[in-house]
């Protein structure tokens, strides 16, 4: 058997800017011990244990796993104590992470898998398959598959963009679209019986990319109505004040705090565009708020906001992006 066939599939994975604390949420709500963090391309980067949660001073380490349990026995609300130790210096996965990560393909025997785990003293290993995760195989599906019949392989994961990522199943394909009742037969061995076959793999392929071109628009729409009706919490403009921090410690001076569909300026990004000093009053949604709390609070030390039109799809104004800026 190899990893493709005992892995879990269904994995919760963070991003490396994911605060602890909502790490330590994620841990609790899904009865886990630790999970991966990855990039943007589905890459495994590290992995974050409960144990890279705790304080790092010895004289607390030793209290780290009664500490631990009690917070898991709380459910979500995890314990105020808890909270204040790991938010205490404002920490990320990437800041916790343990790396480097240790990777399996989708192929490796389970034996050879039992053998990594015990050498590397490590307890789960990411399953790798084209470059991209596709599952997970921990210690407890080593015993499982051990203890009995082999199962098909589990589907491979879809990333979706988010803080807290699960790898549901693919969808089933598509029905076969009904074959053409003018193909030539396969015994059809003439230049026009050829022609015909290119001039039917050219109709299917314009059909295809209609339908390629419309689950995009329906895609694009959806994104631009939660957007005009989504609330800017707390977190996610904290996430983005640090996301910012972050970027002048790399010795940049500005940081793209927001990227949305031009759909959400009145005019389509026109007065962005020009640029006309009076682009802030077509804002709405999403980006107007962002806008509201820049303005009321950032701008008064010193940062400025500016918006410029980050595509240009068919010519057209497409994706906008408001900056902040802290440079001279």
């Amino acid at each position: 058997m190899n990893a493709g066939e005992v892995m879990t599939a269904n994995v919760v994975a963070v991003r490396p800017d994911t605060p602890a604390r909502s790490i330590a949420q994620i841990l609790s709500k899904n009865g886990i011990s630790a999970v991966p963090v990855i990039d943007e391309n589905g890459k495994p980067v590290g992995m974050v244990s409960e144990g890279d949660l705790m304080p790092r001073d010895e004289t607390e380490k030793k209290q780290r796993r009664d500490w631990w349990l009690k917070a898991l026995a709380e459910g979500e609300e995890l314990d105020p104590e808890f909270i204040r130790q790991i938010e205490q210096a404002d920490r990320t996965a990437e800041q916790v992470m343990t790396t480097p990560i240790v990777t399996v393909p989708d192929t490796a025997d389970i034996v050879e898998i039992a053998e990594l785990l015990s050498s590397k003293k490590i307890k789960r290993v990411p399953v790798m398959r084209d470059g991209r995760m596709v599952g997970i195989v921990s210690r407890a599906n080593l015993i499982k598959a051990v203890a009995q019949p082999p199962k098909p392989p589990e589907p491979e994961p879809s990333l979706e963009p988010v803080t807290e990522i699960s790898f549901p199943a693919e969808p089933p394909p598509a029905p076969a679209r009904q074959a053409h009742s003018d193909v030539p037969p396969p015994d059809d061995v003439s230049a026009d019986a050829f022609r015909s076959l290119v001039s039917h793999f050219e109709q299917d392929e314009s059909a295809r990319r209609a339908d390629a071109r419309r689950s995009s628009s329906e895609k694009h729409q959806q994104e631009v109505r939660e957007l005009m009706v989504a609330k800017l919490s707390e977190d996610a403009w904290q996430r983005m004040l640090h996301e910012s921090r972050l970027a002048a410690q790399k010795g940049e001076q500005e940081h793209l705090i927001l990227r949305f569909p031009s759909e959400l300026c009145t005019d389509h990004g026109r007065a962005i565009n020009v640029p006309d000093p009076s682009w802030p009053a077509t804002l709405r949604g999403l980006a107007a708020q962002v806008f509201v709390r820049w303005k009321e609070e950032l701008r008064p030390h010193g940062f400025h906001l500016s918006a410029r039109v980050i595509d240009f799809p068919s010519g057209l104004p497409g994706d906008i992006g408001l900056f902040l800026h802290w440079g001279k």
